[in-house]
């Protein structure tokens, strides 16, 4: 679906991914990891388009149609072939409610119709309940739950989400962990988790491509995270 080969991006002069190669394949749920600072949400936000690359190639492809190079889309046009984030800070708008905000995405997705489809709904049963609450009366885990419904009702290919534990309590992250796996599984969608929360990553993920001080130096099926690999890469120590 996605293959990323050689990218290097820059913030000024700081190199900040070097040469890194990421393939996404359809139906599979894939993890970066890496402790902070290393360029897991830089990395997204390339794919995203967000962020310029200095150079490498993005390489778009769905089943049946030719490949699309993802570097001649803008942000928005790469959302509007599939690609749908959640970032780290959610970026809902707190001033309208939970049904006004759903309303946006679906426009912006151009989404038919002008009632928020009930699966949504379903798979967010608290959002329904709330739906005429506004985003900045939600709890922390309400809005994470918001961010993810705005982003699936636009019938994502590729799902990517930064930091989606972040700040959740551990109820809660089970939960997400809970709908992850099951929009990985059961509805077979394409997802993309910036994450360093090993235990989660273990639990929702099939693959992983670590990344140390932007290079990634191991990537491979979720069960290689071995103890050996992640002491050498994901302790403190290792980030220094």
């Amino acid at each position: 679906m996605l293959s990323l080969r050689a990218v290097n991006q820059y913030y000024g002069n700081q190199h900040t991914l070097w040469n890194v190669d990421l393939d996404l394949s359809p139906g599979v749920c894939t993890s970066v990891i890496g402790l902070p600072g290393m360029g897991k949400t830089t990395l997204v936000n390339c794919i995203t388009g967000y962020l310029p690359i200095e150079s490498g190639s993005m390489i778009w492809q769905e089943a049946g149609a030719p490949p699309r190079d993802l570097l001649s889309l803008q942000a928005e046009h790469r959302s509007a072939i599939g690609i749908s984030y959640v970032p780290q800070d959610r970026r809902i708008f707190s001033q309208l409610t939970i049904e006004e905000n759903l309303h946006v995405a679906m426009r912006a997705g151009s989404e038919p119709g002008s009632a928020v489809r009930r699966d949504i709904y379903d798979l967010f049963p608290e959002l329904y309940e709330l739906r005429q609450v506004r985003g900045a009366e939600l709890s922390e885990d309400n809005q994470q739950q918001l961010a993810m419904a705005r982003a699936l009702v636009t019938h994502p290919r590729l799902l990517i989400l930064d930091e989606p534990t972040r700040g959740l309590g551990q109820a809660f992250i089970h939960k997400l962990g809970n709908l992850i796996v099951r929009l990985n599984q059961e509805f077979g969608m394409t997802i993309l988790l910036a994450e360093q929360h090993l235990s989660f990553i273990r639990r929702v993920a099939d693959r992983f491509c670590l990344l140390h001080r932007g290079r990634n130096v191991a990537q491979g099926d979720v069960k290689l995270l071995d103890d050996p690999l992640l002491s050498k890469w994901m302790t403190p120590e290792s980030g220094h």
